[in-house]
């Protein structure tokens, strides 16, 4: 029986987002348990809009959720956590996964055909 990995695209995806320190950095410190966005920024030393657009490519890489909840005093607070995601990585499965990759398009993408 086997399971399957994600996608090609969702691989590159996800790879991408966790290439970058800071991000990785956001996993990390997500792994912990979830965090609202002003302590999560304090925690790692960011500005909000910073942490902000490496949460959104986190987020769209499907490695970390965030959810708007109020609190008691009725203020909207973002909190984000980890998602259930696992990757292993092997030769076989980079082999699968490069079997459903979108073709390339744009600059340089002719020089593949």
């Amino acid at each position: 029986m086997t399971t399957a990995g994600p996608t090609g695209d969702d691989l590159v995806e996800m790879l991408a987002a966790l290439a970058n320190p800071l991000r990785l950095r956001i996993v990390a410190r997500l792994s912990d348990g979830r965090d609202y966005v002003s302590h999560l920024a304090r925690e790692i030393g960011v500005s909000r809009p910073l942490l902000h657009m490496h949460l959104r490519k986190l987020e769209a890489a499907g490695l970390i959720v965030g959810n708007l909840e109020l609190s008691d005093d009725g203020k909207a607070m973002k909190f984000y956590e980890v998602t259930d995601f696992s990757l292993h990585l092997t030769a076989s499965a980079l082999a699968e996964a490069a079997k459903t990759l979108t073709p390339e398009k744009g600059p340089g993408a002719e020089e593949h055909s």
